[in-house]
């Protein structure tokens, strides 16, 4: 007897249904085709003991399964469930009739047990666009797929209850849940503020001009200073998600399995801090089963790189492309799939490897030529993808020690929402480009105008410190922040200023 089950594979960060369909016919054996990997292929070990512990008996039968597209592999465990519904349905112990009608996945236990998978999202995303009536999956991702309106999500914990639903001895109830209302609820919710830090008033503003027009931003400063404290407070300031954005992250998240037990949409910023050790692969993704990195599982959020000195010269340059375009393409033998990676980058360093060059008290103890060379670390060309170099001087104890408040994160967060909502006006009909930092050199004719006065002011800064091209384009688009921070329609004098005061380690000098 031939049935049909559905399943879903994830590519990228998109899903593509897979028809999992069971022969069961007279003779002996049994053969999966349709390019499994191991895991897959060891299903029959699962399948066979769940089926005996709950009660029902593999077909004593020549059983062929074939897993179409048989082109595209499939991998993981999470396709246990279609086939272990696809087998008891050829082997007439399962009614077949709603088989048709559903996508089911998941992994099982020896007991019949279901445990999790990944990429709940997307591939409840793909059911719902090819109009199947649910989805069947194991309960702890219920919440994750039933974000997705129209579509009818089953969160299960057992095989039995599986077959019961499907004999029509049993029914499920599908799985509710108020997105807006939980979005909203959790999406201003941090544990953080800026009110915990103490001073670096100058450093809270590079930070605010920032997040106002989505700008890159290192910290450079000696140990102690508050470098780490101030990046991990930047997304307490950032715009909140939207929806679109949210089910975006999420997809990211649920395919790379990043998501925490139970839960639904992601509503937070995600904020993201490899370990300087990590390797290409763990920064940008790939692998011998594609996974997205950690540039990726920070797209609408924050990297923060912390002791950026200290990461590999090759980890490092793989960001060139993605800080450029906002997405990046893995290309292997086998595979090319694209990850989008629109995040904002916040770095930080000390000046140099004792970490007290310029510090107001310490004494440096590198030798003639260390600070340069440490500096030498890090490219040029990245650096000039970094629109803010600010430095962080440690806080007196005078201000340490004061007991009045520091403006929280929530009266920060509300000038860049509003000049956040000047830039989405200013970008309506132009699509991808969403703030200042997103401007290509097209339209920075267009909004970042100059008068006498402040193409005078960028003509000396160039001349005396000897910028590039496109440092020049990142003060230019800093410029245009600082102007829609203060509601201005052009770009004052002063706000070339205070961009070019931005490039610190562009400054003839700084290093020695």
């Amino acid at each position: 007897m031939l049935i049909k089950t559905f399943g879903s594979a994830c590519y990228g960060i998109s899903a593509s249904t897979i028809t999992i369909e069971v022969d069961a016919s007279p003779g002996f054996g049994f053969c999966m085709v349709g390019l499994p990997d191991s895991a897959v292929k060891e299903s029959q070990q699962r399948i066979s003991t769940a089926l005996q512990t709950i009660g029902f008996r593999m077909p004593g039968r020549k059983v062929v399964i074939n897993m179409a597209p048989a082109d595209i592999r499939k991998e993981g465990s999470a396709y246990d469930l279609p086939l272990a519904i696809g087998l008891l349905a050829a082997s007439e112990q399962l009614k077949a009739d709603k088989l048709e009608r559903y996508v089911i996945m998941g992994e099982l236990s020896l007991d019949g047990k279901l445990r999790p998978i990944n990429g709940a999202l997307p591939i409840a995303l793909q059911a719902r666009y090819e109009k199947f009536d649910g989805f069947i999956l194991p309960l702890e991702n219920a919440r994750e797929a039933a974000v997705v309106d129209g579509l009818d999500v089953y969160g299960v914990s057992e095989l039995q209850e599986v077959i019961d639903f499907f004999n029509e001895s049993a029914t499920l109830s599908p799985v509710k849940i108020n997105v807006k209302a939980e979005f909203e609820q959790v999406c201003n919710c941090y544990d953080i503020d800026f009110v915990d830090v103490k001073g670096q008033e100058n450093v809270k503003r590079a930070l605010e001009v920032a997040a106002a027009g989505g700008h890159n931003i290192i910290l450079v400063g000696p140990p102690g200073s508050g470098k780490t404290m101030l990046a991990k407070r930047l997304p307490t300031i950032l715009p909140p998600l939207t929806l679109q954005e949210a089910l975006e992250t999420t997809k990211i998240h649920s395919v790379a399995g990043k998501m925490d037990k139970n839960s639904g949409l992601i509503a937070k910023r995600p904020f993201r801090s490899p370990h300087h050790t990590i390797s290409n692969i763990g920064l940008v993704g790939g692998g011998t089963n594609p996974q997205p990195g950690e540039i990726s599982l920070a797209h609408n959020g924050v990297l923060f790189l912390d002791e950026l000195p200290e990461f590999q010269r090759t980890v490092l340059e793989v960001m060139r492309q993605p800080l450029e375009d906002r997405h990046i393409t893995v290309s292997r033998a086998r595979y090319t799939v694209d990850y989008p990676a629109n995040f904002m980058l916040v770095a930080s360093m000390n000046p140099c490897p004792c970490g007290n060059y310029n510090h107001p008290d310490k004494k440096c103890l590198c030798p003639y030529g260390a600070v340069p060379k440490y500096l030498s670390r890090i490219s040029g060309p990245l650096l000039d993808r970094i629109d803010i170099h600010i430095e962080v001087v440690p806080v007196p104890f005078a201000q340490l020690a004061e007991l009045r408040p520091a403006e929280e994160s929530g009266s920060i967060r509300e000038r860049v929402i509003t000049a956040r909502k000047i830039q989405e006006q200013r970008f309506s009909g132009e699509a991808q480009i969403h703030c200042n930092a997103m401007m290509p050199s097209r339209l920075l004719k267009k909004y970042c105008r100059l008068d006498e006065t402040c193409t005078a002011l960028m003509k000396t800064a160039v001349e005396r410190v000897g910028l590039s091209a496109r440092a020049y384009d990142r003060i230019l688009k800093v410029a245009r922040t600082i102007a829609d921070i203060d509601q201005q329609a052009n770009i004052l004098p002063e706000h070339i200023s205070e961009a070019i005061q931005y490039r610190n380690l562009d400054r003839e000098g700084w290093a020695g």
